[in-house]
């Protein structure tokens, strides 16, 4: 079988000012993804303010959120996604392990490439979130491309 490659992506959603996970992508039951990279970019005004708390972390349970259609990063194959998401909880999924944390300043944003030499895998039937934490609301672009 072919590796597909996927995205997952929101832009314009607040942040709020408390832990909001932006993007949860859960890997199929019958097999694993594997993070190539995650970004996120904000659009602050006010250059004083602190900066925001960015971690992609494994997520226990789903939260509420809405449904998060990912599109295919390469769509000249035939195979659909078998990753599901979500996007902008409402209620907090419950965190476990923090794989990488960043800050990032509320006027700017970060890409970060996943290299083969530290990879991240999800695991079959395992969430994925990406989850910013920020003392100013403000809006938020996001995405976390993989492979399955």
């Amino acid at each position: 079988m072919a590796t597909r490659n996927g995205v997952g992506r929101i832009s314009g959603v607040a942040t709020g000012t408390s832990a909001k996970t932006m993007i949860q992508l859960i890997a199929a039951a019958n097999h694993a993804i594997k993070i190539t990279e995650f970004g996120v970019s904000f659009n602050g005004v006010n250059n004083t303010h602190e900066p925001i708390l960015v971690d992609l972390l494994r997520q226990t349970t789903a939260g509420t959120m809405s449904s998060l259609t990912l599109v295919k990063a390469d769509d000249s194959g035939g195979d659909t996604l078998d990753t599901t998401a979500q996007h902008t909880a409402t209620a907090e999924p419950t965190g476990s392990d923090v794989l990488r944390s960043l800050y990032v300043h509320p006027q700017t944003g970060a890409v970060v490439p996943v290299t083969d030499d530290a990879p991240i895998i999800v695991g079959a039937g395992d969430r994925l979130g990406l989850r910013v934490t920020a003392a100013n609301d403000v809006s938020c672009a996001a995405h976390i491309a993989f492979e399955e």
